[in-house]
């Protein structure tokens, strides 16, 4: 079987989500401001990766990519909310398998 990977749908949902999160202000002007968070992120989620290990990714995509100080972008409920999705519109990790119910 070959590996999972996500459907335009769950791919576009993500990007809705990083789009509603805007850490730099600019989804408005730019809807692939974040595009480069997406396929790392999709990476980690599909492996099973912690509610911290999404966090640390995000602090430090908007510490080191984009030059932000994470402080105040509220990355710990962000990674809160893509824990949250995730489930709903994938398979377990690492099994290819049908999505979670």
């Amino acid at each position: 079987m070959p590996p999972w990977t996500p459907s335009a749908v769950v791919f576009d949902n993500l990007r809705y989500l990083l789009n509603e999160w805007d850490p730099i202000g600019v989804a408005d002007l730019s809807q692939d401001e974040y595009d480069c968070m997406l396929a790392p992120l999709f990476q980690r989620l599909h492996r099973g990766a912690t509610r911290a290990e999404i966090g640390e990714f995000l602090w430090y995509e908007l510490e080191d990519h984009f030059g932000l100080d994470p402080l105040d972008r509220r990355t710990d409920a962000m990674a809160d909310r893509l824990m949250a999705w995730w489930p709903a519109v994938c398979p377990a990790p690492d099994t290819g398998g049908a999505p979670a119910t």
